[in-house]
């Protein structure tokens, strides 16, 4: 399989077009900039779901659902809000179909007009703020946390599978508090899970920091996010967690009446990651051969290949593994056996390594006569042979070692990326010619932000929160720089 995947570096995204798609993560969808998510890619999602959702309720948050359609009057309610998402609305007039009269195949029924058009959920911060209106009275209904997984729709002109695609699935969480000083909280809060599932879970390494005025969420105070480097150099932005102050509180007219009996409109938080974090597991840790996957999410942990002539071969094996892998699974960990038959053991060996599972168990006779078994570890090639009764404990010593490893390669990837100059000539040249991320004083004008754009084609990403401007000057104007930014190229 990995024949058939152009290298990276003869055409990055080319190739990795090639391993989306030979790894059966997502195949495109009939209708242009859509997506079809395959079983693997939904297992994949679903144990980067898991992980965020297993947090956000630890922390007191709980799951509901609202609307796919929402009136369009409602995003005229937030003016800011919508003039960030007009251009990508998909817009639904009519409720029915009729057959052609002039000939075959299907119409819109003229007479089926809606009396008010709807949009497709672009996000959901307008009919969630609308119920809110109806939920909330007192601050003992606050405050109120709430997170729903579902599908939105950005009618995108340029798609790229799971990085940019018209329907994409997410999570986002809506909100409501008494004070400012709870919402600023709970918008950090949700930053330090998404660096924590990036870091820790998905072995990405993140820069964690304040959006500009000009990068921030259409309605937001502020929007904080992380930011990874993928193996282009390139800056995705992995996730957003915003301040709303009592923008949508206000245009929605919500309020709650506080313990002294005063009525006050509520602080609003909104955040959200989505499907995109799958394209980055790729960009980020995939090489020529396919995805390597860090095993904390990986659908299967080991993939085990039987290897034998025929049927009776594997059928041997797989009696001499009986008991030993029940031993593995009872130890939690993920355990896939592919006893395929008609399959060559070598293009097994192809399949899930482009599908990137930690860990793959060989057993062959040569095995079996010694007690052994061999495992080959997917991020370095690898090979072990293990005493098949210190199987267990020696697959969990491989898995944290190649979750940290992964972890360490991208992380010096990024950090030998990322460069910091005090001369705008430097500052061009590393954008135009070695990309990455580069860190420089701002001044805080927007202008300056604006002009570095206009000539470089690069973003400031973030803001750390670690700051070290003393004695730094911007890198465009030359001024006391107000901030050290993190630039960047994005997708």
């Amino acid at each position: 399989m990995s024949k058939g995947v152009t290298a990276k570096s003869e055409d990055y995204g080319r190739w990795y077009t090639d391993v989306i798609t030979k790894a059966q993560l997502a195949d495109y969808g009939p209708v242009k900039g859509t997506m079809v998510i395959r079983p693997y890619g939904f297992s994949l999602w679903e144990s980067v779901k898991s992980a965020f959702d297993n947090r956000f309720k630890a922390t007191g948050h709980v799951n509901a659902y609202f609307p796919l359609f929402i009136p369009k009057s409602f995003l005229s309610k937030e003016a800011e809000h919508v003039a960030g998402f007009a251009k990508e609305c998909a817009v639904v007039t009519h409720h029915r179909l009729m057959a052609n009269p002039d000939g075959d195949g299907l119409v819109v029924d003229p007479e089926s007009a809606l009396e008010e058009e709807v949009v497709v959920r672009p996000t959901s911060e307008t009919v969630i703020w609308a119920m809110y209106k109806k939920w909330i009275q007192s601050y003992r209904d606050l405050p109120l946390l709430i997170n729903q997984w579902v599908n939105v729709v950005r009618w995108e002109m340029r798609t790229r599978l799971f990085l940019r695609t018209t329907e994409f699935l997410w999570q986002e969480g809506h909100t409501a508090h008494a004070t400012a000083e709870e919402a600023e909280e709970e918008a950090k809060k949700i930053l330090e899970i998404y660096r924590e599932v990036a870091e820790d879970v998905m072995a990405i390494p993140v820069f964690t920091g304040l959006k500009t005025d000009a990068e921030k969420f259409a309605g937001a105070e502020h929007t904080y996010c992380i930011e990874a480097m993928m193996s282009d150099c390139r800056a995705l932005q992995a996730g957003t967690s915003h301040n709303l102050g009592q923008n949508f509180a206000k245009a929605f007219d919500v309020t709650f009446q506080t313990e002294d009996n005063r009525e006050e409109h509520v602080y609003a938080t909104s955040w959200g990651v989505s499907t995109r974090l799958i394209g980055a597991i790729a960009m980020v840790h995939g090489d020529d051969k396919g995805l390597r996957l860090p095993p904390r999410i990986a659908p299967h942990q080991v993939v085990v290949v039987p290897i034998g002539k025929n049927a009776e071969d594997v059928n041997s094996v797989l009696e001499y593994l009986t008991g030993t892998l029940e031993a593995v699974k009872a130890e939690g960990i993920r355990c896939y056996v592919d006893d395929r038959d008609g399959v060559t053991p070598g293009f097994k060996f192809n399949e899930w390594e482009m599908k990137g599972v930690p860990v793959r168990l060989e057993v062959g006779s040569r095995d079996m006569e010694q007690n052994v078994v061999t495992l080959v570890r997917r991020d370095s090639g690898e090979k072990v042979s293990v005493p098949k009764d210190k199987l267990g404990e020696e697959i969990l010593r491989l898995l944290d070692e190649i979750q940290k490893s992964l972890y360490n390669q991208a992380k010096t990837f990024r950090d030998e990326h990322t460069l910091t100059v005090e001369s705008y000539d430097e500052f061009k040249s590393i954008i135009e010619e070695k990309s990455g991320f580069v860190k420089c004083g701002w001044d805080g004008d927007p202008k300056t932000e604006a002009a570095i754009q206009e000539e470089t084609k690069a973003t400031i990403r973030c803001i750390p929160f670690e700051q070290q401007v003393d004695d730094l000057s911007c890198v465009y104007s030359g001024k006391p720089a107000k901030y050290q930014v993190v630039f960047g190229k994005a997708y």
